[in-house]
């Protein structure tokens, strides 16, 4: 596949495909080169892109998916991981607290509003 037809099937920019390499996101197994230099990808990138993609929406940063994408032993790859579901835990606990104000605003009891 060329990086126009990965940008089509996956949904990302060729700018951010661009980006990922740059950054070393996309591993040299994805991608080889053809007799004119171009990149051309397998189709196992797809997969990996959508990997990529479900961990930045979780809040990994680019250096965090890089560490894992990365030759680290299981255990350091395992702490960030752990790291991270701390992370979203606590995340959930906030968000969990503000549906339980919001629901108290809309029955007219959060102290802060008047009445409408």
């Amino acid at each position: 596949m060329r990086i126009n037809e990965v940008s089509k099937v996956t949904g990302l920019p060729i700018s951010t495909l661009r980006f990922y390499e740059r950054k070393n996101l996309i591993p040299d197994r994805f991608v080889q080169r053809d007799g004119n230099n171009y990149r051309v990808y397998s189709e196992e990138i797809v997969e990996f892109l959508e990997d990529v993609k479900s961990l930045l929406s979780v809040n990994f940063s680019i250096e965090e998916i890089s560490l894992l994408i990365d030759e680290l032993p299981y255990e350091a790859k395992k702490e960030i991981v752990e790291q991270k579901i701390a992370e979203l835990d606590e995340i959930q606990k906030r968000l969990r607290k503000s549906k339980t104000f919001l629901n108290a605003v809309l029955e007219g009891k959060a102290k802060f509003q008047t009445e409408c």
